[in-house]
């Protein structure tokens, strides 16, 4: 067998050294033709310090090195996608299965990513997400991810790919929660942050995490999602990840927000793709397109996009009218 890894991130370095671990010859793809000979001779990501690549994995910045592979998975950030995907489209050979690990909602089209890929490779696609910090997947640390498809045999193709006894691979057949879930836990994890850098304490934050899991549960069954995938590993589990690790870049983010810091100097300060930022955008359009309520949400575009002050902003969220907690359990 043999695979790419299309983004050289911490998290596409961590799953390139995950397939190759498996015995899968594998390339890991950079756009950046420096970066790519760096790492090759050091064998060092500078995302991942102290882990140290190993030497059978071939780093390259060729667009051809997926032709000939039988799985392709695409880690780079989100508002690279499409054109990521359109320069290995011509490589790419009818037989390959692709898998997408980046988590995002695109701006302007509103697509998530496998239907962003699936629009331009022309490929079914398989979503790969779950609670997993890069830093602990390339240390070998026990992680569990889900692989979601409409096809039950390509999403069984990517668990057995990259199944290890620490790394375990779930199957569902639910792409639209699984996606939804990992994208936008991303701005719940950065609000979150936000409540930290004010001062607040673990009883906010559990409110938010649950409130915000809400939202995104809502708008997933609003878009034919199934309820309960946001119970498992794609919507809790990536939410509890990302919202209370300081692996967490969105997290980071929202700290720096909430301590005062502009929305330029803390990404400037994270250093490093905050994706929960691009995806604030998108999922504001998102809920006012699809007529859904999502408060924590608009909170967070207008922090992000229109300059709200943070703690007047959580003032008011905890202002709004009274209201019943489930809106599928009542009195009789």
């Amino acid at each position: 067998m043999k695979a790419a890894v299309i983004g050289s991130g911490g998290w596409g370095t961590a799953l390139a050294m995950r397939l190759q671990a498996n015995g899968i010859e594998t390339f890991l793809w950079s756009h950046n033709l420096k970066k790519a000979a760096e790492m090759a001779e050091t064998r060092q990501n500078p995302m991942l310090s102290g882990v140290t690549l190993p030497e059978n994995l071939t780093i390259t910045a060729d667009s051809a090195c997926v032709a000939g592979c039988d799985l392709v998975t695409v880690a780079c950030p989100s508002f690279a996608v499409r054109s990521v995907a359109t320069q290995i489209a011509p490589y790419l050979q009818e037989r390959t299965v692709v898998a997408s690990a980046t988590k995002g909602i695109e701006p302007g089209t509103l697509l998530r990513m496998s239907q962003i890929d699936e629009e331009v490779l022309r490929h079914p696609v398989v979503a790969l997400t779950g609670p997993s910090h890069a830093e602990e997947v390339a240390r070998m640390q026990p992680t569990g991810c889900l692989a979601a498809c409409a096809d039950k045999a390509l999403a069984e193709y990517v668990q057995d790919a990259f199944m290890a006894d620490v790394f375990r691979v779930y199957t569902s057949p639910d792409v639209v929660g699984a996606e939804l879930g990992g994208a936008l836990k991303n701005v719940i994890a950065l609000c979150v942050g936000a409540c930290d850098g004010l001062g607040y304490g673990d009883n906010a934050k559990a409110m938010l995490m649950t409130r915000g899991l809400t939202e995104i549960a809502r708008l997933g069954v609003a878009m034919g999602a199934h309820r309960e995938t946001f119970a498992g590993l794609a919507g809790v589990g990536d939410l509890i990840v990302t919202g209370t690790s300081l692996h967490s870049r969105n997290r980071r983010a929202g700290i720096l927000l909430g301590q005062g810091r502009s929305v330029e100097e803390a990404m400037q300060e994270v250093g490093a793709v905050v994706e929960g930022y691009y995806c604030a955008r998108s999922a504001y359009e998102l809920c006012q397109k699809q007529g859904v309520e999502m408060p924590i949400v608009e909170a967070a575009y207008g922090v992000l996009y229109r300059g709200w002050n943070a703690r007047d902003t959580v003032n008011q969220l905890l202002m709004r009218r009274k209201k019943q907690e489930s809106e599928d359990v009542g009195w009789n």
